[in-house]
């Protein structure tokens, strides 16, 4: 762990040496104090928190939301702490629950008390850390506000929203499939506060430093520091708006043949652009990157890029929670019509490895298929030689040394090339004219729409039959899209569909 100058009022993770029991933390940070939950909104807007987890949300509009979520059933409410970290690049929040655990208790139960919730649970997936946090919630003795950790299944899914709320209630741990905010139904079906293990940790920072403070740290803009993985490797906290290229340089590294920003659900950035970027949302977002997880993976010179990004497709289709149909057919056919690609398949295959690309593009029960193909579609801009080369059989003479790092390659048979034959974009089992396009003229707004569950559908293709021009199917024979507009025209035919939908995965939205 390292630190950067300017973190010193933070976590102080570079100064540790060994885990903070709760005598040594106190001694540290001093106690935080009791905040109502509109000073703790308050503190969240100064500050411009948001969370660390991946998507940025404001802190302060979840609080809200849980509050207004609050009125609606009588007081109940829930936090959660989402420590999974099923990232293979991220290991920050892992360093936070080993080393500094009280500090993220901390911020949950701030919060906690604020809002009244009679709940605090912790979702981890590692069993050395969900036995650090059972030991600092041993060593605060009784609590106002019961608290518990949970060990989950160890899958990149895990820490998405519904998948881990469904996890922590004792179900499988998968995606709903469904738009359910957490802050409208969570834990035990509360209304739940559901934020990543760092964010919850610069909450009970800021909250001892108070907003003036802690906005003199980091840019003006995006006050405070960030915790940052390096290379898979190193947790370094950083003030936000440092240049990337200091952080590298502390961790004795160069950007290499790129850097690759936000794990693999993020974006490569040029060798010369991790040279001049800087680790904030506003300077990121010029290269079409966000921060995300925290994750930053340069990639060295000796390795292979087309190879590498192989070996990560293959990892993230195993990966899959297996209830839709893009995620389980179309990243493994992604994944293998790159591994085509790359092992000499020629421009018929690259062109594959686009169409489905877009076959998966926002029709997941999460965002896993769409995270993969960004992940994909950014590899072959930053690289576009590398695959060029190898497709065309030239290839580039370096191993695949596996920078990227991938657990348990030989789970899921990982190789860097080749694999068997991707079925053709558009051959799907439901393809050809059982789909028509759709018709060019549209209704204004329609009060309706139908919607595809995808937790439920099983590609019996059997709705493109039933309300033509509407469904259209995609190459791997599942709904191209999962919400469609519903002329009125339509609605009986929709109204049969869902009735005779064999999985009952059809169901009309809105109207009267």
């Amino acid at each position: 762990m390292a630190g950067l100058g300017g973190v010193g009022r933070a976590h102080g993770l570079d100064k540790l040496e060994r885990r903070l029991d709760r005598v040594a933390h106190l001694a540290r940070h001093g106690s935080p104090p009791d905040l109502s939950a509109g000073e703790l909104v308050a503190l969240a807007e100064d500050t411009g928190l948001r969370g660390r987890g991946g998507a940025g949300f404001p802190f302060a509009r979840k609080l809200s939301a849980v509050m207004e979520g609050r009125r609606r059933t009588g007081g109940r409410v829930a936090v959660v702490v989402n420590g999974s970290e099923g990232e293979p690049g991220c290991l920050k929040d892992t360093a936070l629950l080993l080393f500094a655990p009280h500090l993220v208790l901390d911020g949950a139960l701030l919060a906690a008390r604020a809002l009244g919730a009679e709940e605090i649970a912790v979702g981890v997936t590692r069993a050395d850390v969900a036995r650090s946090v059972r030991r600092a919630i041993d060593e605060r003795g009784p609590l106002s506000t019961p608290v518990r950790a949970v060990l989950l299944a160890e899958r990149f899914i895990t820490g998405e929203g519904t998948a881990l709320t469904d996890g922590l209630n004792r179900g499988p741990g998968l995606p709903s499939g469904r738009k359910i905010r957490s802050s409208e139904r969570g834990l035990n079906g509360l209304p739940t506060l559901l934020s990543n293990t760092e964010t919850y940790a610069q909450l009970a920072v800021a909250a001892r430093l108070g907003a003036l403070d802690h906005r003199a740290t980091g840019d003006p803009a995006e006050p405070g520091t960030v915790l940052l993985t390096v290379a898979g490797e190193r947790v370094v906290e950083a003030p936000t708006g440092v240049p990337l290229a200091r952080v590298l340089a502390l961790c004795g590294l160069r950007p290499g043949q790129g850097v690759l920003i936000g794990g693999y659900h993020g974006t490569w950035l040029s060798p010369s652009a991790a040279g001049t970027a800087l680790l904030s949302r506003d300077d990121l977002a010029a290269y079409g990157a966000v921060l995300g997880a925290g994750a930053v993976l340069p990639l060295p010179e000796g390795t292979c890029p087309a190879g590498e990004v192989v070996r990560v497709a293959r990892w993230m289709a195993a990966e899959s929670a297996g209830q839709c149909g893009p995620c389980v057919l179309g990243l493994p056919a992604l994944a293998d019509a790159l591994g085509q690609a790359v092992g000499g398949g020629g421009q018929r295959a690259l062109d594959a490895v686009r169409d489905w690309m877009r076959a998966v593009e926002r029709r997941g029960a999460c965002s896993h298929p769409d995270g993969t193909a960004r992940f994909i579609a950014s590899a072959l801009a930053a690289f576009p030689d590398e695959f060029a080369g190898h497709a065309g059989g030239a290839g580039c003479g370096r191993p695949v040394l596996g920078a990227l790092p991938v657990p348990g390659e030989e789970a899921y048979g990982g190789k860097a090339y080749g694999a068997a034959s991707a079925p053709a974009a558009g051959g799907g089992r439901h393809s050809g004219g059982r789909a028509t396009t759709a018709t060019a003229a549209r209704p204004r707004a329609p009060e309706q729409r139908l919607l595809v569950d995808w937790t439920l559908c099983q590609g019996h293709g059997l709705c493109a039959d039933l309300v033509p021009g509407m469904v259209r199917l995609g190459p791997d024979g599942y709904p191209e899209r999962a919400t469609m507009p519903l002329p009125a025209r339509m609605r009986r035919r929709a109204q049969l569909a869902v009735r005779r939908c064999p999985a009952l995965a059809l169901r009309v939205q809105g109207g009267e």
